[in-house]
């Protein structure tokens, strides 16, 4: 492979372009903004998304997808309750079997589906992958040691886009199960929102632990009723994410979590934000799906009642803690 698109210039798919363009891919980079494009072209910095980080390796960026017509794979960035337009607006230059790296996390709101059955629906034509695991955009753009899951049903592919993204700083882990690394990039989401609310109401670090380890209870439920695999979950793409993404304020998601628990609205919690913290969107989704699959998530749950407003941060803390007490498996 010699070739890599990328669709959607915010900070996350900005850092993986950079890291297509160090492997030595040609790399062209989607953005929807045209401030964006011109500023890459001609500083070489995404100063909306990604500001301070300067291109060490060339990539190209564009406006028009069609640029991408000949990658020989794409990585898909957009957010999770965008991805189907933007497979929509792909679909008249996608070629029969290109193969399609889905990047962002979340449950589509309303259809309830995941991301690859998304692409399914909207690109059926594509070959699926699934890119998941601990990982900060301003970490990865920087070059610091990085390891995430490369799921991909068809494992000659999966290892032909994993050695081509593959770099001393960047190592992808292979696996074919899709569905577990979907649920852990989903869930970790909402859950790092109750694990921000926690640390901003000062719970202390027990909560903090009680609250990772039973959201990693709920994913593993979650994926396996889904028939996803719990060995997957309890990897990159689901325990080591949610670790990450729940224990530093440089999540979005779990600052979201940190200013509501510090008595904000979820409107200013949200003020002045430019990229998207999925766990906001994610979460009525995440919460009906599990209802639908019969599985509990109580964490998730009061995250989700808490963003619609439909209850405070001290009653759902207290509805937790007064639950049926029940083993532990």
């Amino acid at each position: 492979m010699k070739t890599a698109g990328v669709i959607g210039g915010g900070a996350w798919g900005t850092a993986l372009a950079l890291v297509c363009a160090r492997a030595g891919l040609a790399t062209t980079l989607w953005a929807r903004e045209p401030d964006v494009v011109t500023a890459i072209n001609e500083t070489r910095e995404n100063k909306t998304f990604l500001p301070g980080v300067v291109f060490d390796a060339p990539v190209r960026a564009t406006t028009d997808l069609a640029d991408l017509a000949g990658a020989d794979f794409v990585l898909n960035v957009t957010p999770a309750q965008h991805l189907r337009a933007s497979l929509d607006a792909f679909r008249p230059y996608a070629r029969a079997g290109v193969p399609m790296v889905l990047c962002s996390k979340g449950v589509e709101q309303g259809s309830l589906n995941l991301m690859t059955e998304v692409l399914e629906q909207g690109l059926p034509q594509a070959s699926p992958a699934v890119l998941s695991g601990p990982s900060f955009a301003i970490d990865v753009a920087r070059g610091l040691p990085t390891a995430v899951t490369l799921a991909c049903p068809d494992e000659e592919l999966g290892f032909q886009i994993g050695t081509a993204l593959s770099l001393p700083t960047f190592r992808p882990y292979l696996a074919t199960d899709m569905i577990g690394a979907e649920i852990g990039g989903s869930a970790k989401n909402v859950l790092a929102i109750a694990c921000g609310i926690s640390e901003g109401r000062g719970l202390g670090r027990s909560a903090h632990a009680a609250l990772i380890t039973r959201g990693f209870a709920e994913m593993t439920r979650m994926a396996i009723a889904l028939g996803g695999k719990a060995e997957t979950v309890a990897g990159l793409c689901g325990l080591g994410d949610l670790v990450l993404t729940c224990s530093s304020p440089q999540s979005r998601n779990m600052s979201v979590g940190l200013a509501l628990g510090g008595g904000q609205t979820l409107e200013q919690a949200l003020a002045g934000k430019v990229s998207v913290a999925e766990g906001v969107a994610s979460a009525p989704a995440v919460v009906a799906l599990a209802r639908k699959l019969g599985v509990e998530a109580p964490i998730c749950e009061a995250v989700a009642a808490i963003l619609a407003g439909q209850a405070q941060v001290e009653e759902a803390i207290t509805r937790l803690m007064s639950r049926p007490i029940k083993s532990e498996r």
